[in-house]
């Protein structure tokens, strides 16, 4: 019997999906959006996947995978950008989603289990009077846990934060991955330790998540005829703490036209800051707009615009998968740029690249503000992706590689001497989602490209 069936059958009733073409399309995450991404990873794949209900069944896939010596792989909704669930080397694939629900709620807080999709989240909290308060532009289709491990942001960051900001995630229950496995809650420091590591030194269980305010929102397009003056005023709207908000993308000329489900909403020549505001501060955003000599191409309530889908996913990490339908060679960095030049190292990255449009996502960290972002460009060679990250970071913007998936290379997490030593205790055979996370070996050649990132220095980007 080979190790798949004999892991088959010692998960016993555990849902199994074992054909190769069922396998081989569930082993994928959204990596396609890096041209460099799609070559070293279209032919990783898992060899068996595995959908557990209940922590009892976690803990048996678990047990089976580690006496078997399989590596484990978590996945949640699959909406990742780097190839974060990506099997480097084969085994299980463990689907979270079949492990889902609310635990409880009470007022600004809710814990939840891992494999729960964020709007179902929202769904329980708003009648309440409560929603997240940062979620990902894939919300819904993402899970919980998958928004903590693979992302760093999202939609209310201009407001709330990062997700590593202390208190954007209250604590974190996680599995280890051993014949035994053992059930650890995490607190205070102790959450970055897991948070952003790409499921590969814990299996998260249950996420207790702070909420915010749920208003009624807006969403609008503000459009300008100059792209610089579309990031003065996305700038000062992130700034102006008075007006309620959950978003501030900006989006440079001609990428309303590139989003094709944007149609003709915006027009030619002009930049677009699209936002999300509670209603009942439009007409301070109205006046906001007009004073930066801009117009709003659109209003709508949240999820009723003509673009046919939530404004948030025409963001973040939407943004450049709604690009590339126009052109596939459409592809960028995440350049970090600083607070105390925000507007400046905007205007001279711009002035290098004036033919490649920008995508800029306001928001804070440490109660600064920040811009996350960078020019599309056209694909050629990595030599030029190179470039790209040279002449951004002589302007002062700290830039992480989208073109990897190991955490090191890619270079957002930020560490200590308490990782590796984490990683050891909680997968003392290094079998979660190997290759993505490593401390006593040379990283993993398979899991990207390399290019010459200086990763995100919070303290230079402040």
């Amino acid at each position: 019997m080979d190790r798949i069936a004999a892991f088959a059958a010692a998960i016993g009733d555990v849902p199994c999906i074992t054909d190769p073409a069922a396998v081989r399309l569930r082993s994928r995450d959204r990596f396609a959006v890096s041209p460099m991404l799609r070559r070293a990873l279209k032919d990783k794949f898992a060899e068996v996947i595995v959908t557990p209900r209940t922590r009892e069944e976690i803990a048996r896939v678990l047990s089976a995978a580690c006496r078997l010596g399989l590596p484990v792989t978590p996945r949640g909704g699959g909406t990742a950008n780097f190839g974060q669930s990506v099997p480097l080397e084969g085994g299980v694939l463990l689907d979270m989603t079949g492990f889902a629900g609310v635990v409880w709620q009470k007022p600004g807080v809710v814990r939840v289990k891992a494999g729960t999709m964020c709007i179902d989240v929202d769904a329980e909290t708003r009648p309440q009077g409560w929603e997240l308060r940062i979620h990902p532009s894939t919300k819904r289709s993402a899970t919980i846990a998958g928004f903590i491990s693979g992302g760093h942001a999202g939609i209310g960051s201009c407001v709330w934060g990062m997700l590593a900001d202390k208190g954007n995630i209250l604590a974190l229950e996680v599995m280890s991955m051993e014949e035994e496995p053992r059930v650890v809650e995490l607190r205070g420091a102790d959450i970055a330790l897991v948070h952003h590591a790409y499921g590969a030194n814990a299996v998260i269980l249950e996420c207790e998540m702070p909420l915010a305010p749920a208003w009624a929102w807006r969403e609008c397009l503000a459009s300008f005829p100059d792209f610089m003056q579309a990031v003065r005023f996305g700038v000062q709207l992130a700034q102006e703490d008075a007006i309620i908000r959950k978003l501030v993308s900006i989006q440079g000329w001609p990428i309303p036209r590139l989003m094709k489900p944007m149609g003709t909403i915006v027009p030619d020549g002009h930049s677009m800051v699209s936002c999300l505001i509670a209603a009942p501060f439009m007409d301070a955003f109205r006046q906001l707009v007009a004073e930066h000599g801009g117009l709003i191409a659109s209003d709508s309530a949240e999820g009723e615009g003509p673009y046919g889908a939530p404004l948030y996913e025409f963001s973040w990490g939407h943004s450049n998968i709604h690009i590339q339908k126009s052109d596939p060679r459409f592809t960028g960095v995440m350049g970090l740029f600083p607070t105390e030049d925000l507007v400046g190292s905007i205007g001279r990255v711009h002035a290098r690249y004036p033919e490649a449009p920008m995508r800029l996502e306001l928001e804070r960290t440490g109660g600064k503000l920040l811009a996350m972002g960078t020019p599309a460009v056209l694909y050629e060679s990595e030599a030029q992706m190179a470039a790209l990250v040279q002449a951004m970071q002589a302007e002062g913007v700290s830039v992480a590689n989208s073109h990897s998936s190991s955490v090191k290379k890619v270079g957002i997490k930020q560490f200590d001497a308490r990782d590796a030593v984490f990683k050891r205790v909680m997968d003392p055979r290094n079998l979660l989602n190997p290759g993505k996370l490593v401390f006593d070996a040379p990283e993993d050649s398979r899991a990207g490209i390399d290019l010459p990132t200086s990763g995100w220095s919070l303290r230079k980007a402040l």
